[in-house]
């Protein structure tokens, strides 16, 4: 027990922080990015705007692709593009790299599905103001899709939380590396059980936040 305790003492502020590092730097990039393509694939698919069908299928084909790997293959695939991006593959900024890379395609889907469900009525009688699309955009389709876009950046945050502890199974830090380091290889189930639960507060907290903020932009 002093042993778990002497390891959570010296190890537990600065895995959190490297874990905190990784997620936000990925999250940020994911969901900016994430948006972007999600708003095309929804601009290209729709009748009302611009429809292609061929950068529909591309950029879908794209997407897929990367979200066909599971995230332990890409995180492999993606080392030397960490290397060339953050220098060492194997830090939390190295770890950022993968975990972007893995949250723009997981979040693009995640905002089209969003843009998706806005009733098309709306969208028509904007339309026939004469508003452009980015006028529409901004006073329509984001404000109306906002609710779902939060709810969605909540699961992408959550998912890249677990992600990050899979980061840090190849030494790049994090919550997971501590788990691993200490818990799993001097067999320190005290340090496992922490861990876990920490893991199961900070996501309780992060959904009840984001539970609160889908609300309270609820147009409906």
């Amino acid at each position: 027990m002093n042993e778990t305790i002497t390891i959570l003492e010296q190890n537990l502020g600065q895995a959190l922080w490297e874990t905190f590092e990784m997620v936000t730097i990925s999250g940020i990039i994911g969901v900016i990015f994430g948006t972007i393509i999600g708003l095309l694939l929804y601009y290209f698919s729709n009748d009302l705007f611009s429809p292609n069908n061929t950068l529909n299928s591309i950029l879908g084909f794209v997407v897929n692709a990367i979200r066909s790997l599971p995230f332990l293959i890409l995180m492999v695939v993606l080392i030397p593009l960490a290397r060339i991006l953050a220098g060492d593959p194997y830090t939390p900024l190295g770890g950022a790299v993968s975990l972007s890379v893995a949250a723009v395609p997981f979040f693009a889907r995640i905002a089209e599905s969003s843009f998706s469900e806005i009733d098309q009525g709306v969208i028509e009688a904007a339309l026939s103001t004469g508003a452009n699309f980015w006028l529409i955009f901004q006073e329509v389709i984001f404000p109306e899709a906002l609710p779902s876009l939060i709810r969605g950046v909540v699961l992408t945050v959550i998912s890249l939380i677990g992600y990050s502890a899979m980061v840090g199974t190849i030494g790049a830090g994090g919550i997971g590396n501590l788990a691993i380091q200490f818990g799993y290889n001097r067999y320190e189930t005290g340090v496992l059980i922490s861990v876990i639960i920490i893991l199961i507060i900070i996501v309780q907290l992060i959904q009840f936040i984001g539970d609160r903020l889908a609300v309270y932009f609820d147009r409906s």
